[in-house]
């Protein structure tokens, strides 16, 4: 690895390995980084942006390896570049004059939350300024390639010892949706899996996971309002046997939509999913 690779991955992400006999599951927390880089350049007041973290998902998870499940997680502000979106799907209304290479803006984009958000929050807009195609490409080649190569690696490394891969991709959502959501104003269940309707991972699992969080005491909704998106696409190869799952989490749940910060039922969530990991790993093993 050159020591620009190196650096670049050092920005990018983070891989905690099991502590104990690893078993086939692997999770990613692809957008609870909360470092913005210095040349992220953004007018809106920070407080928005950590309004667009996953925030503390990767805490909420961060005892995985014990129960022998590997844990990947970004460093970086999802708002700087989205690893689950494509590195094509850039907002037509965000790119420079001199941009050639193709793209291919999807409904994310349309809504101002594509590959690099133009909107934050109620529709605030975040720059004041055109980002330059050095900047866009920077973010692309430093943190987004970096973190995708990593997952596949990891991906494959552990299908190839164990036959298999089980693959949950964590993230948060709001309470209820807001302006940039696909379901704003609607109250959400307080877990959101998304297989991409039965395409991304064996029904099974998506059925165990759903039972296994309401008997932990939580309502569970698939494929509604998330189906999963780039990385679920991606990844999930079931007739491969490699099985990727999206988890959205109400943050109701566990953060005060106000302050931003943890509530008392943090605590709680916390020791109900290292409880799901433990069943989680049992069954995957």
């Amino acid at each position: 690895m050159s020591e620009t690779s190196a650096a670049a991955e050092a920005k990018a992400f983070s891989i905690a390995y099991p502590k104990k006999g690893e078993v086939p599951l692997l999770y990613d927390s692809p957008h609870s980084g909360r470092v913005y880089p210095e040349d992220f350049g953004h007018s809106v007041e920070r407080r928005l942006l950590v309004g667009g973290e996953d925030r503390f998902v990767d805490d909420l998870v961060i005892d995985a390896p014990g129960h022998g499940v590997t844990l990947m997680k970004a460093l970086f502000a999802r708002t700087y570049i989205d690893l689950n979106r494509m590195p094509d799907d850039l907002d037509p209304e965000m790119l420079p004059d001199d941009w050639e290479d193709d793209t291919a803006p999807s409904i994310n984009s349309g809504r101002g939350v594509g590959l690099i958000f133009r909107m934050i929050g109620d529709a605030v807009p975040i720059y004041d300024r055109a980002l330059s195609s050095r900047e866009i490409r920077h973010r692309i080649d430093a943190y987004w390639r970096p973190y995708h190569a990593a997952l596949e690696s990891e991906i494959q490394r552990i299908h190839d010892a164990h036959g298999s891969v089980f693959h949950i991709n964590w993230h948060s959502m709001q309470a209820v949706g807001n302006a940039l959501a696909p379901d704003p104003g609607r109250r959400r269940a307080d877990f959101v899996l998304g297989d991409m309707e039965g395409q991304a991972c064996d029904p099974a699992f998506t059925r165990f996971v759903a039972t296994t969080l309401e008997e932990l005491g939580y309502t569970v909704a698939i494929n509604d309002p998330y189906k999963g998106a780039y990385i679920v696409e991606r990844y999930g190869r079931p007739q491969e046997g490699r099985h990727t799952l999206q988890i959205e989490i109400n943050r109701g749940l566990y953060m005060d939509h106000g302050t931003l910060d943890r509530t008392e039922g943090f605590a709680e969530l916390k020791e109900n999913l290292s409880r799901f990991t433990e069943k989680t790993a049992a069954f995957v093993r």
